[in-house]
């Protein structure tokens, strides 16, 4: 290395060795000689510059990133400790951890273990999560932004495009500011990023890990990977096992469906360590006022109920004193027993694949008599079909639901092929025709998990069918 490799950057800043280069600059091992401790040194480019007003916006936009990367200490995050500017360079002074990159291990392995995935998921999301809360965007979460250590710890560095929310965004630069193979699909669409979309980024980066390549591809054409990405039309998962049904939650395509970070970070924790039953999601904002308005339905069919029990008397009693002898009118026939399998009390239904040379377990008949039974019975009749009778249960979803969840039947068959069983428990009326339920997929490779659930059904020719479903 030259005397001038090692210059003193700020008359503090002793560099070392190059360590690599970006889209945004290089970054070198150095020593600060003031404190006697390692840093990393990131040189901001300023060749995207196009004049003197271009270059003071960048030397403003490395004040703005070491400013809000500043505010955020966690342990999974890189540090930075400073900001100088040199012969007219901005650098950022970081925290040097000896690591491999997650991409790095990537292009030499190709492809990690679930469970081995989740953890290190579980250690971005926390990091994540603790900027989320000091009102830090990070913006570029991926396998190249997340280090690995000898030791087991993950971190997530470069902030260097992040925002922290209410600061003035810098654009005069033209910088483009993420990686399209991990944006999410309403960034890719022009929107500005928020936590939603670093959430759907962290499950881009963990689907790349557990699957081999991104979730959209590898298209050669950077259009067609952007018109893909805008559509959210990710490939389904196949390696990913029990951490399934958290990557597509993550990697909704409705930002609104996704779960915050803590709740990702919590998710990822119960694959990493195998906990049967992984946190409960939280019901939508919507939920209070569904339980609200049931709790008021119900209130008003037991008034109902009192009302028409003391007119049964008072009648009853007439035609006794009269010598009538009338019976009490009979059930029509048209109408099924309550089924007791459909309360609230006693919701359990189990289904596995059937054995070779068996039929599919016939679902019970949905009850005709109260709406929320016949709703409760629709979802219980649907995972009753998996996953041994994929194109009688696929009948049971919308279109709407197809459309957003499951657009072709083989995308269907991809995660549903996973799965040895599926338990449904805890049915329960959520108001209008909302239902919710807990479901645990028991996964053919080993492993279950639990998620908690809210469908709405609709009327779909004569028959209940699964519109939506929410966690």
């Amino acid at each position: 290395m030259s005397d001038d490799d090692r210059r003193l950057i700020a008359g503090r800043y002793r560099l070392a060795e190059r360590l690599g280069a970006g889209a945004m600059g290089e970054v070198w091992k150095g020593e600060d000689e003031r404190l006697n401790r390692t840093v990393a040194l990131k040189q901001l480019h300023l060749r995207t510059a196009l004049d003197a007003a271009g270059a003071g916006d960048l030397r403003a936009r490395a004040m703005r990133e070491g400013r809000i990367a500043a505010r955020l200490m966690h342990p999974n995050a890189i540090a930075i400790f400073d900001v100088v500017e040199e012969e007219g360079y901005p650098w950022l002074v970081m925290e040097y951890l000896p690591s491999t990159s997650l991409a790095d291990l990537l292009a030499t392995r190709g492809s990690l273990p679930p469970a081995e995935v989740a953890e290190i998921g579980r250690q971005v999301a926390e990091a994540l999560a603790a900027a989320h809360r000091s009102g830090i965007i990070h913006r570029d979460v991926k396998p190249a932004n997340v280090l690995l250590a000898d030791n087991g710890v993950a971190k997530i560095s470069d902030f260097g495009i992040s925002r922290a929310a209410g600061d003035v965004t810098l654009t005069a630069t033209g910088l483009v500011a993420g990686t399209p193979a991990y944006f999410a699909p309403e960034v890719a669409r022009g929107s500005d990023a928020d936590e939603r979309s670093d959430v759907f980024s962290l499950g881009s980066t963990l689907y790349h890990a557990v699957e081999g390549n991104p979730p959209f591809g590898r298209p050669d054409n950077a259009i067609a990977l952007l018109h893909r990405v805008s559509q959210g039309e990710i490939d389904p998962p196949r390696h990913a096992g029990p951490l399934t049904p958290v990557l597509l939650r993550l990697l909704h395509p409705d930002p609104d469906e996704r779960p915050g970070m803590t709740e990702a970070g919590q998710a990822l924790a119960a694959v990493a360590t195998g906990t049967t039953a992984a946190p409960a999601a939280p019901a939508p904002a919507a939920d209070p006022r569904r339980r609200r308005l049931a709790a008021v339905v119900v209130a008003a069919l037991l008034v109902l109920a009192v009302l028409g029990a003391g007119l049964w008397f008072l009648l009853s009693g007439d035609d006794q004193q009269a010598g009538g002898d009338t019976p009490r009118p009979s059930v029509p026939a048209t109408s099924a027993p309550t089924n007791p399998a459909t309360s609230a009390e006693d919701t359990t239904t189990t289904t596995s694949s059937p054995p070779p040379g068996t039929s599919s377990p016939t679902p019970t008949p949905t009850p005709q008599g109260n709406p929320d039974e016949q709703r409760m019975a629709a979802v219980r009749d649907y995972y009753a079909l998996l996953p041994g009778n994929l194109e009688a249960a696929y009948a049971r979803l919308s279109d709407r639901f197809k459309s957003t969840r499951s657009p072709s039947f083989d995308d269907y068959a991809a995660f549903w092929g996973q799965m040895s069983s599926v338990q449904v428990t805890n049915l329960s009326p959520a108001g209008g025709n909302a239902v919710t339920a807990t479901i645990t997929y028991t996964y053919a490779s080993g492993g279950t998990t639990t998620e908690q659930h809210i469908y709405t059904l609709v009327d779909q020719n004569g028959q209940w069918a699964i519109d939506s479903q929410a966690s």
